[in-house]
This record gives structure tokens, C-alpha cells and sequence, in this order.
């Protein structure tokens, strides 16, 4: 698949041309936005990375150009934060957006999404993803055991159904676990301190579930 990167850091283009061509895509580079316009007239582009704050054209130009003519995926990069930002980003025709400082891997999991070629999994402010057991919370990495990551992944697939502690040492520690289900309670508040406490329910005296 084809992707173009337009940004008037150099840095950032090598920076993500390396690790998108490494995932298997072919990239294009534009460090303006007429450049990324010529690339886009010229070349079949399944998605374009396009930064905001561009010279000549920024990204929102860009976007509303392309979009009158292609169903082309678009993601936006910005250093803005405010959440109007995100508003205009996204009705002048942005499939997506991500703003900087981001975690490449992050930037991957997104266009794979937007391309329909991911496992990843989007719950509320979490972003994970089951092939390398890493959750991301806001665009930040977390720090998850093996033991948490499956726990969450058992409860989220069982969304709305409670899960029993004995249910949940089956499921995350196996058949052959000898410890006491009491276990399950402290990888629980762990869990709960690291993804937010209210995203996993209690339901005295059964168990657990996400709603």
C-alpha cells in the first residue's frame, strides 16, 4: 500500500518513512503542502500523513483538496492539543488525528486501522494491541505485566458479563494454578492504577466485569 508523509521536519519524514517502509508500506515524502498536492496527483495513495502547520498549503488545505476528489484515508499530525482543534481537523475531511509528541508504533497501529489491516483494539482512552501485549493510554505507553494484559483482555472480551475470580484464574493463570484466588484482587488494583479505576467494575461477593 502506498502512504504519503508530508512534513516540514526532515527529521520527522526520515524518521517515519524508515519505520512505515519497515512495516511493509511504500512511502512518499512532500515537505510543503503543494509538494504533497503534486505527489498526490501523480501517484495511486491509499493514505496520506499530513502535518498542520505546513508552508504554502497546511494540512487542512491539503485535506480539502484531496478529499473533493478521492475517497484518500487522511490522518492528521499536529502540535495543537485544544479539542476544537481536533473538531476542524477532523470536518474538513481528517480520518483521524494524532498530535506530537507521539510513539511510532502508536502512528502504525493507527494507519493500519484506517487501512483495515489491524488487530488493534480501541476502548474509550486505550489503544491495545494483542499481538505485542502493549496498551497505550492517551498516546502514552503503559507498563502492563504479561498477567495484567491478560486479565484485561479476558474481562474486555467478555464485556458486559461478570467474570468470577475462580473464571478468572482459569482463564489468565490455568487449570494447574495452586495460589489463592485473592491473587486475582491485587493484579485487579494494579490493573485499575494503570488504565483507570473506572473502567473495571467490582460486584461484591462474584467478581469482576467491564461494563
Amino acid at each position: 500500500m502506498n502512504i504519503l508523509i508530508a512534513d516540514d521536519s526532515p527529521e520527522m519524514v526520515q524518521i517515519l518513512t524508515a519505520y512505515l517502509k519497515k512495516a511493509g508500506f511504500t512511502v512518499f515524502s512532500a515537505i510543503d503542502g503543494e509538494e504533497a498536492l503534486d505527489i498526490f496527483y501523480q501517484e495511486q495513495l491509499d493514505l496520506a500523513i499530513l502535518d498542520w502547520m505546513m508552508p504554502k498549503l497546511d494540512g487542512i488545505q491539503v485535506t480539502k483538496e484531496m478529499k473533493k476528489v478521492s475517497p484518500i484515508k487522511v490522518l492528521m499530525l499536529t502540535a495543537k492539543s485544544e479539542g476544537e482543534d481536533e473538531v476542524t481537523s477532523l470536518t474538513s475531511g481528517a480520518d483521524e488525528f494524532i498530535t506530537k509528541p507521539f510513539h511510532p508504533q502508536v502512528l502504525l497501529l493507527r494507519i493500519k486501522k484506517l487501512l483495515g489491516i489491524s488487530d488493534s483494539i480501541q476502548f474509550q482512552d486505550l489503544l491495545m494491541d494483542p499481538l505485542t501485549m502493549k496498551v497505550w493510554r492517551n498516546e502514552h505507553a503503559l507498563e502492563l505485566t504479561k498477567k495484567e494484559f491478560e486479565l484485561f483482555m479476558l474481562l474486555y472480551k467478555n464485556r458486559g458479563h461478570i467474570l468470577t475470580r475462580e473464571q478468572l484464574l482459569v482463564g489468565v493463570w490455568g487449570m494447574d494454578y495452586d495460589g489463592v484466588p485473592r491473587t486475582v484482587d491485587t493484579h485487579i488494583r494494579r490493573l485499575r492504577e494503570k488504565i483507570g479505576e473506572e473502567k473495571i467494575s467490582t460486584k461484591r461477593g462474584v467478581g469482576y466485569l467491564i461494563d
